[in-house]
């Protein structure tokens, strides 16, 4: 591929992605491919949101800069949601809100971060032209772990380390799948009511705890406990895409060997902060934010221990002024910016 910029994803993942029982395959789905000439100019996806008003989401959007390939592609998908009932169309969203989300429209001069989609300046241009509108925009931070904490934040740090009832805690690995579903559980409460939210599905938090466990090591995840009780969580991922560039998506014969060498030496930089959040409880309250900066700093510091001193903090909703003013209180800066399309959709675009 010509973007300089572009990481070829583990072929092997992608298959499993798409398989007939990866994320959205509950809600039903459905894939297409664009030929033209012979050779193969795009793709897409349909899929029912777990809404309860009738709508539906596009994903998995590449293709060419052609009209017609865009025209199809979306008449086949809007045609197929039309049938399904539904009657709008948002996204992308590949295939749930809680997998790869957005479509890059800021930030195309750099290479994205683990689970953080990829795309062409000229997709924004093709749905705008098929009538779709923003609805919302996704903010990816950029941070240098190695800033100072200004005072600020230091003064929210010592309400946490002076309240005897906080406790902050690392992973324990010996209890894995117990604390992802610790992490899962405090997601679903703490953003239940944003805007987009799906709730993880007991399927979806037993994959993510497979496919995590080789990856994460435990200084990559942080809980704060009140009374003993998880009440705050951040949740950080190793760079994958900065260990994978130079294996063309194949893990064979000698991908693997590779990358687990890269993940068990450090080999890598850079990594994502996924995953934060307070419980609803605690949000709006002084103590909450306090929660939610100690969570951050200990990743970070965990971070500046093992020489990863670029992070991402992504994705965060434009609306979340609360999320944005603690993480740009740590120096974060928005870098990349992933939006969220949507229209109408008529009787008129079923087949």
């Amino acid at each position: 591929m010509d973007d300089p910029n572009w990481v070829p994803p583990l072929l092997m993942n992608e298959r499993k992605r798409i398989g007939p029982v990866g994320p959205g395959s509950e809600c039903g789905r459905q894939l297409w491919i664009a030929r033209m000439g012979g050779r193969t100019v795009g793709r897409i996806s349909a899929q029912l949101g777990h809404e309860t008003e009738p709508r539906g989401h596009f994903g998995w959007i590449e293709a060419i800069d052609s009209d017609a390939v865009f025209d199809a592609l979306f008449g086949a998908a809007e045609g197929w949601l039309v049938a399904h009932g539904a009657r709008r169309c948002s996204g992308p969203f590949s295939f749930t809100i809680n997998d790869e989300s957005g479509l890059l429209v800021d930030g195309f001069d750099s290479a994205p971060m683990i689970l953080m989609p990829h795309g062409r300046p000229y997709y924004a241009r093709q749905l705008e032209r098929l009538g779709y509108r923003k609805e919302m925009d996704l903010f990816a931070y950029r941070i240098d772990t190695r800033t100072p904490l200004p005072r600020a934040v230091e003064k929210i740090l010592r309400l946490v380390s002076d309240d005897p009832r906080i406790t902050l805690r690392q992973m324990r690995r010996e209890r894995f799948e117990d604390e992802i579903r610790t992490v899962l559980d405090l997601f679903n409460d703490a953003w239940s009511g944003n805007w987009g939210f799906e709730p993880f599905t007991e399927a979806h938090i037993a994959e993510m705890a497979k496919d995590l466990k080789p990856l994460l090591p435990s200084p990559a995840f942080s809980v704060a406990e009140y009374d003993g009780r998880p009440v705050a969580f951040a949740l950080g991922l190793p760079n994958i895409n900065e260990m994978i560039r130079d294996l063309n998506g194949r893990l064979f014969p000698l991908g693997w060997a590779k990358l687990l060498f890269r993940i068990k030496t450090g080999r890598y930089g850079s990594g994502r902060l996924p995953l934060m959040g307070v419980r609803k409880e605690f949000q709006g309250t002084p103590l909450g934010a306090a929660l939610a900066v100690a969570v951050i700093e200990q990743l970070r510091a965990a971070c500046l221990k093992h020489h990863v001193y670029q992070g991402e903090l992504s994705w965060v909703l434009e609306t979340n002024k609360g999320v944005r003013t603690i993480i740009e209180a740590f120096g974060a800066t928005a870098y990349k910016t992933y939006r969220i399309y949507g229209r109408g959709l008529t009787q008129d675009a079923a087949p």
